[in-house]
C-alpha cells in the first residue's frame, strides 16, 4: 500500500512538470511571427512597343540562276582545257578546245572547191555570151545556145553551194573553240584532254551562275490570298539564313509566285532572288526563308519565353513596384525572331518573368537577378 502511495506520487510530479513545460513552450511560441515563404529569384524583361514584321516562315532551296552543261558540238579529241576546276569563268572565255586541224583541212578543200568551180563559171559564162551573140545566126543552133545557158546556170548553182559549204567548214572550225555562254563558276571537269568526244553527247562541265541566285520554298495555299494581296501592294522581300550559321542573312527579293498549286502537297511553290555578291548562297543548300508581308506598328512585345500555360490559358507573371509577382491572363499573337506580340493584358515598360517561373507564386516576393533585368 505504502508502495502505490510512492508511485502515485512520482507520476503526479512528472505530469506537473510536463504540463509547466508544455505552457512555457505555448508562451513562447506566441512571441514569434509565423515566417513565409523565401523570394523566388527570377530573370525580368521589360515589354517593349516597338514594330514587328508581318512574315510567313519556310525552308527553301538554293538554285542557281542559270546552268549550263557544256557539251561539244563537234567529234574531235578534246586538245586543251582553259580552266582549274572550281574556278569563276566569264562569258565568252574559252574553256576547251578540240583539236582543229580536221576542220582547218576541211574548209581548205571547200576553198578550192569553190576556187575551181568559179573559174569554171566563168569560162561558161563567157561561151554562153559567144552563143548568144550568134543565136540568130545559121552558125549555131538553138540547142547548142540551150546547152551553154544550162550549163552556166549548173556551174552557178554549183558556186553557190560551194559558198554554203564553207560557210559550214567554218562554223564546224569554231565549235571547236567552246567558250562559256555565261558568268558563272565552273564545277568538276567530266572529260580529260585527250579523249574523243562526241557530238552534243558528252557533257564536258556544268557552270551554274550565282550571281544573282535563286532561292525556292513552299508555302501552304492558305497563305495564297494574303500574299497576293501584299504583293499587289510592291515589292515583297525575302530573307535566307543558312541553319546553324550566326551571321547575318541573305536579303532579296520575292520575284516569282508559281502559277499553280501543287493538290498533292497543298502548297504553292514561291522563288526568291538574291544578289549574293559574297557567294553565300550556293545551288543545293537548305536555307531558313522569311518572307515579310508587311509590318505592324506600335506593337507590345515580350520574350517568347514569358509565355505560360495553364488551365486558363496563357499568362506572364508580372513583377510589381514591390517585388511581387502578379498572375497575368493575356491575349498573345504571332512569334517573331524570339519575341512574341501581345494583343491583350500588357502595356509597353511592364516587367516580365523570364525565368524561374516554377518557383514563382501569385502575389509572393520575387527577388531579380542581378544584372539581368531589362532588355
Amino acid at each position: 500500500m505504502e508502495m502505490i502511495k510512492q508511485a502515485s506520487k512520482r507520476w503526479g510530479a512528472i505530469i506537473g512538470t510536463l504540463t509547466v513545460l508544455a505552457a512555457t513552450g505555448c508562451s513562447r511560441g506566441q512571441g514569434k511571427t509565423q515566417a513565409g515563404p523565401p523570394a523566388a529569384p527570377v530573370t525580368v524583361a521589360t515589354a517593349v512597343q516597338k514594330d514587328v514584321p508581318v512574315v510567313v516562315n519556310a525552308i527553301g532551296s538554293v538554285h542557281a540562276y542559270s546552268t549550263v552543261q557544256v557539251k561539244s558540238q563537234v567529234d574531235g579529241q578534246l586538245a586543251r582545257v582553259g580552266f582549274k576546276q572550281g574556278d569563276e569563268v566569264q562569258k565568252d572565255q574559252l574553256i576547251f578546245t578540240i583539236d582543229p586541224r580536221p576542220f582547218d583541212a576541211a574548209l581548205a578543200q571547200a576553198q578550192g572547191f569553190l576556187d575551181r568551180d568559179t573559174a569554171s563559171l566563168k569560162s561558161a559564162e563567157a561561151d554562153w555570151q559567144r552563143t548568144k551573140e550568134l543565136e540568130n545566126t545559121k552558125a549555131m543552133s538553138p540547142s547548142a545556145v540551150d546547152q551553154a545557158r544550162a550549163k552556166a546556170d549548173s556551174l552557178r548553182a554549183t558556186v553557190a553551194a560551194d559558198v554554203a559549204a564553207i560557210d559550214n567548214a567554218k562554223l564546224q572550225l569554231a565549235y571547236c573553240y567552246i567558250r562559256s555562254p555565261i558568268d558563272g563558276r565552273i564545277g568538276l571537269l567530266l572529260v580529260n584532254e585527250g579523249n574523243i568526244v562526241k557530238n552534243t553527247d558528252s557533257v564536258l562541265a556544268t557552270i551554274n551562275q550565282l550571281r544573282p541566285i535563286y532561292v525556292d520554298f513552299s508555302v501552304p495555299e492558305q497563305e495564297l490570298p494574303r500574299i497576293r494581296r501584299h504583293m499587289s501592294q510592291g515589292s515583297l522581300g525575302v530573307e535566307a539564313s543558312i541553319p546553324d550559321d550566326s551571321g547575318k542573312p541573305s536579303v532579296g527579293k520575292l520575284a516569282v509566285l508559281n502559277n499553280t498549286v501543287d493538290q498533292t502537297t497543298g502548297t504553292i511553290v514561291l522563288r526568291g532572288e538574291f544578289p549574293n555578291e559574297d557567294e553565300k548562297l550556293w545551288p543545293g543548300q537548305f536555307v531558313n526563308v522569311t518572307l515579310t508581308l508587311t509590318v505592324e506598328h506600335n506593337t507590345v512585345a515580350v520574350p517568347s519565353e514569358a509565355i505560360q500555360v495553364g488551365q486558363s490559358g496563357q499568362y506572364v507573371f508580372v513583377v510589381k513596384s514591390d517585388k511581387t509577382a502578379e498572375m497575368r491572363p493575356v491575349v498573345v499573337g504571332r512569334s517573331v525572331g524570339g519575341d512574341t506580340v501581345i494583343e491583350k493584358g500588357l502595356g509597353p515598360g511592364e516587367f516580365v518573368v523570364t525565368d524561374g517561373q516554377l518557383r514563382v507564386l501569385p502575389g509572393g516576393k520575387v527577388e531579380i537577378k542581378s544584372g539581368l533585368q531589362g532588355k
